[in-house]
């Protein structure tokens, strides 16, 4: 295991530097004060501005534009866009886009990929099942009829389901299979209705009932979901741990200007003492990522599925993140819930991440399985 980056990476997250580095944590409306969705849509200048500067087709083959890289580049890449609270679809689009590329058909990445790459088509992922704590794959079921699939279920926490061109929907099959359905926006039998995060972004409820798709459009190839939940949920420990980063930075500049008695609480032993062990949260989250993100990547066999990583990684991420957040709110005093100011903002969005993809609970009882199907030899 090596953690050094190399020069694509590397190069890759500088490029994602640039990008958001002009980006405005606080351009929208404060979800506390939107009783809907803080915005229409998702920031599409910056989604442009991230096409041109090759961010959108990281995992993508040469052949559709793309620069060939892993999931450890796209974990820089969106570790930087938590910073920032960038508001794009930059994690689903482009784990959607991975997972097409490794397991789709020709006719499905022809007329995707390169597409996707460039930030001309959207996608996302249904990975929340029918209340956001059951199996997603388990919330839709999918049957032939003759040449087409038949779909019929509910996906609840779609990120950016109104915008996505494509929504790639888990289903499983009556042989306990699972297979993964390419459903376009407005399809027949596919019914939005508008949910609401913490942060304040719209999701969507995707309703189908008795929806058809060609077989062009659905990957029926074993591995295909599991791959791409993990992806997934590696992304969402990514930027768990950029927004904690910016949040805990954002404490050490604050306590380091406010003075009680003369001093700047920073230098009162309880306040660099809670600071130090949100630290520790930052760096255990951070090792647990790039395991995760490493196996991903790489491919290399472990003791444990790849999965295992994951769960541990998403424990971190869930507990640290959460931590993080509440002692800056603690350390900031009435301050940090000022709507004027843009931590009340992280904090928000810390705890969509938090639960997005499952709580850490969620991933402890998956390690627990993952342990006891795998004993020690």
């Amino acid at each position: 295991m090596d953690f050094t980056f190399t020069e694509e990476q590397q190069a890759a997250a500088e490029a994602a530097k640039g990008v958001f580095a002009g980006v405005a944590p606080d351009a929208v409306p404060s979800p506390a004060l939107t009783p809907g969705a803080v915005a229409e849509t998702y920031d599409r200048a910056l989604w442009a501005r991230l096409a041109d500067a090759d961010l959108l087709s990281l995992l993508l083959d040469a052949r559709y534009g793309g620069a060939g890289l892993d999931a450890i580049a796209l974990c820089l890449v969106l570790r930087e866009s938590a910073q920032v609270l960038a508001r794009v679809p930059l994690l689903e689009s482009s784990a959607a886009a991975a997972a097409v590329q490794a397991y789709g058909g020709e006719e499905a990445k022809a007329d995707l990929l390169a597409r996707a790459g460039r930030g001309e088509t959207v996608l996302t992922v249904a990975a929340h099942g029918r209340t956001g704590h059951d199996p997603a794959e388990q919330s839709v079921t999918a049957r032939q009829d003759g040449g087409t699939w038949v779909l019929d279920g509910v996906q609840t926490a779609i990120p950016w389901a109104y915008d996505a061109d494509v929504t790639l929907v888990p289903a499983h099959t009556g042989t306990g299979r699972t297979v993964l359905a390419l459903v376009p926006r407005g399809h027949e039998g596919a019914h939005l209705a508008e949910q609401f995060s913490t942060s304040g972004e719209r999701l969507g409820e995707l309703r189908l009932v008795s929806a058809r798709l060609t077989a062009r459009d659905v990957i029926d190839t074993d591995g295909a979901w599991e791959w791409l939940r993990d992806l997934l949920a590696t992304g969402t420990c990514a930027l768990a741990l950029g927004l904690g980063e910016r949040v805990l930075r954002m404490t050490g500049e604050y306590t380091g200007k406010r003075e009680q008695f003369g001093f700047p609480i920073a230098t009162f032993q309880a306040v660099a003492v809670q600071a130090a062990d949100r630290y520790i949260d930052l760096r255990a989250m951070e090792a647990t990522l790039w395991q995760a993100a490493w196996r991903i990547a790489s491919g290399t066999p472990g003791p444990l599925p790849a999965a295992g990583d994951v769960a541990v990684a998403k424990i971190w991420a869930a507990e640290g993140v959460r931590r993080v957040v509440q002692t800056a709110q603690h350390l900031h005093g009435g301050f940090g819930a000022d709507v004027d100011y843009p931590l009340h903002r992280y904090h928000a969005w810390a705890k969509h991440l938090e639960l997005s993809l499952g709580p850490a609970a969620a991933h402890e009882e998956a390690l627990g399985d993952l342990l006891a199907a795998h004993p020690p030899a």
